[in-house]
């Protein structure tokens, strides 16, 4: 099947969701509840999903990342929305890094970037949820409790100690190749 037939069957059958939950909700006005779940936010997470469905549609798994980032930040609004808690973007911030970590996780499950996108991508995540968890322990929620200052002292040992444990022969992430011919000063 070619692109320009799976992008019409997949428009078409967003056509039909959508037009079938309209014509629910219409028909059944006991469904009218259906609208609370679609506030503002969600359309923003639905841009996100249509972003992965496009990526999946057209073979390029490495539309997950904005896909992700997008659908991210429309959850992080649907719950400051739900919750009126919208002095929490003084940390909440910090997930944006994660959401692009699962982004490149997620376009190595489907296929672009491999091994390294794994280690990249949960690498991300998990810096950011940590910078996410100092963040709002010390402006907002406290989530790591009155011991946050020893989370932010753990944080800097690993970095000062990750480079001890690195392989000589592993390539650098962020290296710019040499063009033959090229020498080495």
């Amino acid at each position: 099947m070619d692109r320009k037939t799976r992008a019409n069957l997949l428009f078409g059958f967003l056509l039909i969701l959508i037009g079938g939950l309209f014509l629910a909700i219409q028909l059944l006005p006991g469904l009218s509840w259906v609208w609370s779940i679609f506030s503002w936010p969600m359309w923003i997470v639905g841009a996100g999903v249509f972003l992965l469905l496009l990526g999946l549609l057209f073979g390029t798994p490495g539309m997950a990342v904005p896909a992700v980032i997008v659908g991210g930040i429309g959850g992080l609004l649907y719950w400051q929305n739900a919750t009126d808690n919208w002095q929490s973007w003084a940390y909440a911030w910090a997930l944006i890094p994660g959401f692009v970590g699962l982004g490149i996780l997620l376009a190595a499950i489907l296929g672009e970037g491999g091994k390294s996108g794994f280690r990249v991508g949960a690498w991300m995540a998990v810096i950011s949820l940590s910078v996410f968890a100092i963040l709002s322990s010390a402006f907002g929620d406290n989530l790591l409790g009155d011991y946050w200052p020893v989370a932010l002292i753990i944080f800097g040992l690993w970095l000062l100690v990750q480079p001890l444990f690195r392989r000589k022969s592993a390539p650098e992430v962020f290296s710019v190749p040499q063009e033959h011919g090229d020498e080495a000063q």
